[in-house]
């Protein structure tokens, strides 16, 4: 055995969790580092302009505190479902905490979301109250008059009298600048994440405060344990994943928050291999989430060496598996060796490698995560042996873990087998307790770091008019791991054409999401079904 593996099986063997009674991220990500250090910085925004606003502690929290006042003013309260549509910036960080220190339960939204998408979550989460701006607004009112019907809008750009919303500008509040925090207890809910309804609609894990705790120490894994951050204010944290999602909330923002690291605010209209590197570049990014379609794209910029100089101590990356070929690039080319993770949106960061403490092994996410005990299972809920395929699953108990799936209570029901909380993934337990992933165990896609659920589309799908029956599939995609592939049956009097794919392409687009629309439309007279109608998607991903 050597030193890295013993280092490791130690912190494996002597992690205790400690978490308290009464926990609330709001205080903890805010309020807290305004006392201890109010003027160092919390969120650095960098414009499209390229101009930098950066925000003190101090004042972050003077923000949230006027924002939590004038909503209580306006009648939020615990409990209360707070939805968020707004892009990687000051505004959307300081929505989210001031649900959390409102005691209401912030419902992140993707900003790709079409009315459709939109519509669904904001019914099935019960939202009333949304924070955005004008762009998400005009969005908003293409939705199902149900999802608009008593749903109060906030803009943080000003209000629209044509778009009947209210003013947020957080800004130009004058409410007090001190807010006292609900005294959340660490299981409160405090977020409601969607999965990307993989076997039906998606659905809302509802999450307590402490799900927070339960993602530092996958955090402080993939940054190398802090072994090279020796100041907060001399490091800076920044993520291309949207902070709609667990990746970008909670693998870099609320953990950086909670250490004290500032973080980094921009979001690119199109991900782009050389501004990444100009942006990481320029503003001394030490510590980055960089999903594998990310990297994939910075390779092909960038293949033999960084065309500037950069300032990274650690790189996470999960979601898929990198390979030997990615790693060795990321060694040379950012000058790191890339920790791979693995997690979902009901429990996320429960597998980690850290070069700080053991040599990566490309191509699996790593031993469980100090805190965590992962295995993998048979059907009967009892751990396979070394090198037998079986279901990943997690035992229950970490912080993160979600306390149930919002409104579903069946779905909840199968979610778990005993005190094992199933995965969905199958995989291999290797030596030293590694886990390699082998395969979804549904249908899910894996597409530029996104995982997307086929029947949302297939359902969008046959909502057009000459469209009889629809499936979707993922198909092999060098640089986006998978792309979403559509298989349809036209309606009697419509013909094939290259026009009606793209129609089709657009009409999901505008409906869901620009991420989820087919790249490939196939149209066949009839779809592989079972004796009980069920579309034999097996069949299909063959043909590709």
């Amino acid at each position: 055995m050597n030193k890295d593996s013993s280092t490791y099986q130690k912190l494996y063997r002597d992690f205790k969790w400690e978490i308290p009674t009464y926990y609330n991220i709001g205080y903890d990500t805010s309020e807290k580092w305004a006392i201890k250090t109010p003027h160092n910085p919390a969120i650095i925004e960098v414009f499209p302009n390229g101009n930098l606003k950066e925000t003190s502690y101090f004042e972050f929290d003077c923000l949230v505190n006027r924002g939590a006042n004038y909503l209580s003013k306006m009648g939020a309260k615990k409990g209360d479902r707070i939805g968020i549509l707004l892009p990687q910036s000051l505004e959307c960080a300081i929505s989210h905490i001031v649900a959390f220190k409102l005691g209401a339960i912030s419902v992140p939204l993707f900003l790709l979301f079409g009315p459709d998408a939109l519509s669904y979550r904001i019914l099935n989460a019960g939202i009333q109250i949304l924070i955005t701006d004008n762009a998400g607004a005009s969005k908003l009112r293409k939705m199902t008059n149900s999802a608009q019907r008593n749903l109060q809008i906030y803009t943080v750009d000003g209000a629209d009298p044509k778009l009947r919303t209210n003013d947020l500008c957080f800004f130009d509040l004058k409410e007090p600048i001190y807010f006292k925090c609900v005294n959340t207890r660490a299981d409160d809910p405090a977020t409601i994440t969607y999965t990307s309804g993989t076997t039906g609609s998606p659905k809302g894990a509802l999450h307590a405060h402490r799900v927070l705790l339960g993602h530092l120490p996958g955090f402080e894994m993939f940054l190398n344990l802090f072994s090279k951050y020796k100041k907060q204010k001399d490091n800076l944290l920044w993520t291309p994943a949207d902070w709609a999602w667990m990746g970008g909330l909670y693998n870099i923002l609320f953990p950086g928050l909670h250490h004290g690291i500032p973080v980094l605010a921009h979001r690119f209209e199109k991900f782009s291999g050389e501004k990444t590197f100009e942006l990481m570049s320029d503003h001394k990014i030490t510590g980055s989430f960089l999903p594998p379609t990310a990297l994939k794209l910075l390779r092909a910029c960038a293949p033999e060496s960084s065309p500037t100089d950069l300032y990274l101590k650690s790189v996470g990356s999960g979601g898929e598996p990198l390979g030997t070929e990615l790693v060795e690039w990321g060694q040379k080319v950012l000058g790191v060796t890339i920790n791979e993770f693995y997690g979902q949106t009901e429990c996320n960061l429960v597998l980690s490698s850290c070069k700080a403490i053991m040599e990566p092994r490309p191509g699996i996410a790593g031993p469980p995560v100090p805190g965590h005990f992962v295995r993998v299972i048979n059907a009967e809920g009892r751990e396979c042996p070394l090198g037998k395929e079986g279901l990943i699953a997690i035992k229950v108990g970490p912080p993160q873990m979600f306390l149930r799936y919002w409104e579903n209570a069946e779905a909840t029901q199968e979610k778990f087998v005993g005190d094992w909380m199933l995965t969905g993934d199958r995989g291999v337990m290797e030596r030293d307790l590694w886990i390699r992933f082998i395969a979804r165990d549904d249908d899910v896609i894996t597409s530029s770091g996104y995982r997307i659920g086929p029947v949302p589309i297939e359902d969008c799908l046959m909502g057009h008019p000459s469209v009889s029956m629809a499936a979707v599939v993922g198909k092999p995609d060098k640089v986006r791991t998978e792309i979403v592939k559509a298989f349809i049956v036209l309606k009697p009097g419509w013909s094939p054409s290259a026009e009606l794919k793209v129609e089709l392409q657009v009409h999901v687009k505008k409906r869901l999401s620009a991420h989820e629309y087919p790249r490939e439309i196939e149209i066949l007279e009839n779809l592989p079904v079972t004796n009980t109608g069920k579309i034999l998607r097996r069949k299909l991903r063959n043909m590709n």
